[in-house]
């Protein structure tokens, strides 16, 4: 009885291992692959300050607006009040209007005629400092990268067919193992022979 039972076992611990075969569940697994980013970003720096422009996907001929951060270099701390003029190397007679929108943040809006890569050259006057920064490639028309998802292995036909014999098989054996166990059940025990002889009686002879 407990050969058949470890036999039912091994048959279901190996059907399912061939279901899940080619997988890997270890913990050295590679994590998944983070979320796109939502906008590109360039970033220039001096002694005194530190620029950071961010923005989203542009295309040349439309409206653009990108988002300006300036802080200074020593403490980090954003620095408000800045007049700030934008050129570009590539098209001088491109015009940008600069808005303060809260400390350190700044708008920019204005448009870039083409889709190719452009450079702003900032000039930066804070109270009474001034410096000057060029922010390189700033890519009009570059689309986002898109992070690619975990790849999808489809099962095995054949694997999966083993696996339905092995599961069918083991539930037969299951049926055969109930069945033998009913009918060790169902059989009464048998009784010990009684004896029918009539006992021999010894009288005493004086």
């Amino acid at each position: 009885m407990k050969h058949l039972m470890m036999l039912v076992l091994s048959l279901l611990l190996a059907g399912t291992a061939h279901a899940h075969g080619g997988e890997d569940h270890g913990e050295g697994g590679a994590a998944a692959a983070p979320a796109g980013a939502t906008s590109f970003s360039v970033a220039a720096l001096s002694e005194q300050f530190e620029v950071l422009l961010r923005y989203e996907p542009l295309e040349g001929g439309q409206p653009a607006d990108l988002r300006l951060f300036l802080s200074d270099y020593a403490t980090n701390a954003p620095i408000r009040g800045a007049k700030i003029t934008l050129t570009n190397p590539e098209d001088a007679q491109l015009k940008w209007a600069v808005t303060e929108q809260e400390p350190g943040t700044y708008l920019v809006e204005g448009q870039f005629p083409a889709n190719k890569a452009y450079s702003f050259t900032a000039n930066i006057v804070a109270g009474d400092r001034a410096d000057l920064l060029l922010l390189e490639g700033i890519k009009v028309g570059e689309k986002l990268p898109v992070a690619d998802g975990p790849a999808v292995t489809a099962p095995s036909i054949f694997s999966s067919w083993k696996t339905i014999l092995l599961l069918v098989g083991a539930f037969l054996l299951g049926i055969g193992l109930t069945v033998l166990l009913l009918r060790r059940r169902a059989v009464p025990p048998v009784a010990a022979p009684v004896s029918t002889s009539t006992p021999v009686v010894y009288e005493n002879q004086a």
